[in-house]
């Protein structure tokens, strides 16, 4: 059987009680634990288990993201705790002047968003977020050959995930 979660408390990090609440719904047994990807945090219907095995049902708007430690109540009365995954991104920086290859960047956005890959700008670097397979996007950049063009990866916490969402904010209205 399928729990549903569609009511939001809160999040257990910024709410000392509800951190409270779930210990003690630990304690009671009236506890369910899950562990999403960042992704799957953005979308209104997921679909997951818990840490236990059960089968869970989340039901949100879309206008907002889970964050870790966000609480959510079952239909059944669980509390269900939240956890995000570690986001692996890749990272391209460059390694020479690149003004030279300014079409050749504006073509590469482009493509980028014509695949629906989504980016981001930061610190003189383009995050992008692997909603595909990584050798598919990097074989894809590569094509452009831009010289001193770098792919890296990098594994970023929840606490300092990018947030590739149009929606970047949290508002929780249901």
């Amino acid at each position: 059987m399928t729990e549903l979660a569609q009511t939001y408390l809160g999040n257990s990090i910024e709410d000392a009680n509800l951190a409270e609440q779930i210990e003690q719904a630990r304690n009671s047994g009236r506890f369910l634990e899950v562990c999403i990807s960042q992704t799957d945090s953005y979308k209104g219907r997921i679909y997951a288990h818990t840490t236990s095995g059960v089968t869970v049902g989340i039901v949100k708007s879309r206008n907002w993201s889970l964050r870790d430690g966000d609480v959510l109540e079952t239909e059944q009365g669980q509390l269900l705790l939240v956890h995000l995954q570690q986001q692996k991104v890749m990272v391209l920086y460059f390694t020479e002047p690149v003004s030279d290859y300014a079409i050749k960047l504006v073509h590469l956005g482009h493509v980028l968003g014509n695949h629906h890959w989504p980016i981001i700008v930061q610190d003189r670097q383009l995050y992008v977020e692997l909603a595909i397979d990584a050798q598919v996007i990097e074989s894809t950049i590569r094509e452009f050959q831009i010289p001193g063009l770098q792919i890296d990866y990098e594994l970023r916490s929840p606490f300092d995930h990018l947030d590739f969402s149009p929606q970047a904010h949290h508002h929780h209205d249901q």
